[in-house]
């Protein structure tokens, strides 16, 4: 069993930076996209940034010019560097992996909340 592990949330002031990183257990073949969520209290779960499997980059238009999507070589860890964070950035921050055949990891989950 996969298991993807988030660090890197906390408390930071509005115009303040974080870098998330998703660890995961074993390298994944297959991969057909990874990325990162978020969910706001009572707010659904929306994409913020992703890699897909021909290496191209999406993200969120509130996120553009901010955030900034990344792995590394070995392919078993995933960054999000969060810069000029905003109140509304507030939320939990989740790393996904989906495969080819449509397995999808999920993270546990990491807070962020910006704030005065």
């Amino acid at each position: 069993q996969v298991q993807l592990v988030e660090s890197g949330g906390g408390l930071v002031q509005p115009g303040g930076s974080l870098r998330l990183s998703c660890a995961t257990s074993r390298k994944i073949f297959g991969i057909n996209a990874m990325g990162w969520h978020r969910q706001a209290p009572g707010k659904e779960r929306e994409l913020v940034a992703t890699f897909t499997n021909d290496g191209r980059t999406n993200y969120a238009d509130s996120v553009k010019g901010r955030f900034t999507i990344s792995r590394d070589n070995a392919g078993k860890t995933m960054y999000l560097q969060m810069n000029s964070l905003k109140p509304e950035d507030t939320a939990v921050y989740y790393c996904n992996i989906r495969t080819i055949t449509l397995d999808d990891y999920w993270g546990q989950g990491t807070q962020v909340t910006v704030s005065s």
